[in-house]
């Protein structure tokens, strides 16, 4: 008996044909993020603190670069020159401000809509990674899991911030990474550092992984006997070159060596000063929150006007170090706190906390069933190739240590959720039993980013 093989129905077809389309998985994902725009917009309209919610800091520098006063200005009063963020977003927002208007609705907008544009165009690096080290099907799956990411959805359209930007970079920066695997041409060298370089200028937090994934292509390449030092020099340079206006900018104002920001004083400040009721003691539920910083403090956002941004984070840094070498075994505690909420959200069952943060519970269940799913994708990709894990493992353990030391925050961690959710999708596809790609690191020349 002859029998006929099964048809797919032309619509069907062209279902299917669309799913499988990286750009009908970053369209599908940015209109999620324009329609949860369209509800959390509002938001940055808070008049309060002259619209300290629009952008914070980053809008306050960029509203003083609009009115002729330069770089300057990141609280709600006169300050002078700044270093407190480095040049990318608030230039970004400034440009914005410029042709829509300073802390209107439309600005707001068009920055949310921006963030959401760029969370949405993660899922393409995020895919190429996936297709270079997984296959076809895991890439298809882990740009679905990130253009319907609820983090990934909501925190671009509710916080005017360069997180998300930087969380694209830094997926961009791992591909390259691991493109690095096959000869590259003197131009990729050239384009990898001055990517780097950008990265830092919009978020410095991001170049705590450089060392690591130097130190990774320069350990593969010699394993291969080829040579490391030039190629990794050129990138070096590059780098080097991207940001030295901002470092001579940085000289020529304050007359010392200023890298990329200088707030890590105020920073440690925050985070290392005897409160643990909440997670950063500039948080409205602090017992000490009318103490630290100059947000909420009048006498504080004074002495910084008295002494100037300079000296102000050199007097917060020297308090926090006083209060650290006081008190080591509260440090220790508190630091075992912050990896804890890093990885699981959690901080604090009690009551008076929860009060403040009734959506807790949800939030760590949550954020600790991603971890673990993370954690199992590390250790299958650590089972088949040691090497692919180990470049993994070196970005989750670098990226956070600076938040492990200062203070930490409910969007932290954010820059290295789509690596994270590739890892997830990749370990459920063991424990489903699917059929996928073992991780290997060879690749074409040249491999596109999209289907």
């Amino acid at each position: 008996m002859l029998t006929s093989e099964p048809t797919i129905s032309p619509l069907r077809a062209r279902i299917a044909m669309f799913a499988s389309s990286s750009w009908s998985i970053v369209l599908v994902g940015l209109a999620i993020r324009l329609a949860v725009v369209g509800f959390l917009y509002p938001d940055q309209m808070d008049p309060g603190q002259n619209h300290w919610h629009f952008a914070f800091e980053n809008g306050k520098i960029a509203d003083s670069i609009l009115h002729g006063h330069g770089f300057a200005n990141p609280l709600f009063e006169n300050t002078g020159p700044t270093a407190w963020q480095p040049p990318v977003y608030p230039y970004l927002i400034a440009g914005v401000f410029l042709i829509f208007g300073a802390y209107t609705t439309a600005s707001a907008q068009v920055l949310l809509a921006f963030q959401s544009l760029v969370s949405a165009l993660t899922c393409l690096p995020l895919a190429a990674v996936a297709r270079q080290l997984f296959g076809d099907r895991v890439a298809l799956f882990a740009g679905w899991a990130w253009a319907l990411f609820p983090l990934g959805i909501y925190w671009p359209a509710e916080r005017i911030w360069p997180t998300w930007l930087a969380g694209l970079l830094l997926t961009l920066l791992f591909w390259m990474t691991l493109r690095f695997e096959r000869p590259a041409s003197l131009g990729w060298w050239i384009g990898y550092g001055f990517l780097w370089g950008f990265a830092g200028l919009t978020d410095p937090v991001v170049l705590s992984v450089l060392p690591a994934m130097f130190g990774w292509i320069a350990y593969r390449l010699h394993q291969r006997h080829e040579r490391w030092i030039p190629p990794l020099m050129v990138a070096s340079l590059a780098l080097a070159l991207s940001v030295s206006p901002w470092f001579i900018r940085n000289y020529l104002v304050f007359h010392r060596i200023i890298p990329f920001r200088d707030s890590m004083g105020l920073e440690m400040w925050v985070g290392n000063n005897g409160d643990t009721s909440y997670w950063a003691s500039y948080a409205l539920s602090s017992a000490l929150v009318q103490k630290i910083g100059p947000w909420r403090n009048e006498a504080e956002l004074k002495e910084l006007q008295r002494v100037g941004e300079i000296a102000y984070m050199k007097e917060s840094g020297e308090k926090a170090m006083a209060f650290v070498r006081a008190h080591p075994r509260w440090f220790a505690v508190v630091t075992v706190r912050r990896i804890v909420f890093i990885w699981t959200h959690f901080w604090s069952f009690n009551p008076s906390y929860l009060a403040q943060e009734p959506d807790d519970p949800a939030n760590i269940a949550f954020s600790t069933v991603f971890t673990l799913l993370t954690l199992v994708g590390l250790r299958r990709v650590f089972q088949e190739n040691r090497s692919v894990a180990v470049l993994f493992a070196l970005v989750f353990l670098f990226f956070p240590i600076v938040y492990y030391v200062s203070h930490v925050e409910v969007y932290y961690r954010r820059q290295i959720d789509p690596l994270m959710v590739l890892l997830s999708v990749y370990g459920l596809s063991s424990s489903l039993g699917w059929k996928v790609k073992t991780p290997v690191l060879a690749k074409a020349p040249g491999a596109a980013l999209t289907n």
